[in-house]
């Protein structure tokens, strides 16, 4: 019982003094900026624009690029859909649904040297062809499957 109430009074002491240093203004809590994003490439109502915004316009297809999906979604709303790249030096991931409002998904930087792995799940409104861009050394590769939806998840 007398160890509970040293722990509480520590946590409570502790949190008294954090509170009189942020009133002071001696801790700040810092602004946390999200990195650039590239909103022509998410607002791109069609895939050609998508890809042409992300820099992927003449991706060579690659075998490369492993997509792991259901060739037939039960409920467009929850697709899952797992991304492997084998190429190396991979700079960034993209995926993007043809037939979406907005088919630019997900763009996903990979820095220091991040496996290109995603594991995730999107809304797919219709049957479409998953497409998967992977940039590495100043080139595009891409990857296709097709999921079939019997219920739509974007509104349907």
């Amino acid at each position: 019982m007398d160890q509970i109430r040293r722990l509480i009074l520590k946590g409570g002491s502790a949190s008294g003094v954090l509170a009189v240093a942020l009133a002071a203004g001696l801790l700040r809590p810092t602004r946390v900026f999200a990195a650039d994003w590239n909103k022509a490439a998410f607002e791109a109502k069609a895939m050609a624009d998508a890809l042409k915004n992300i820099g992927a316009a003449g991706a060579a297809e690659s075998a490369e690029i492993l997509i792991k999906a259901p060739d037939i979604a039960e409920n467009g709303a929850v697709v899952p859909i797992e991304v492997t790249s084998r190429i190396a030096g991979a700079e960034s991931l993209a995926l993007l649904a043809e037939k979406n409002p907005f088919p630019l998904m997900a763009y996903i930087d990979l820095t220091n040297g991040a496996e290109a792995y995603i594991n995730t799940r999107f809304k797919m409104g219709q049957t479409s062809v998953i497409k998967v861009v992977v940039k590495a050394g100043g080139k595009s590769y891409i990857a296709s499957r097709e999921i079939k939806v019997t219920i739509g998840g974007c509104g349907g």
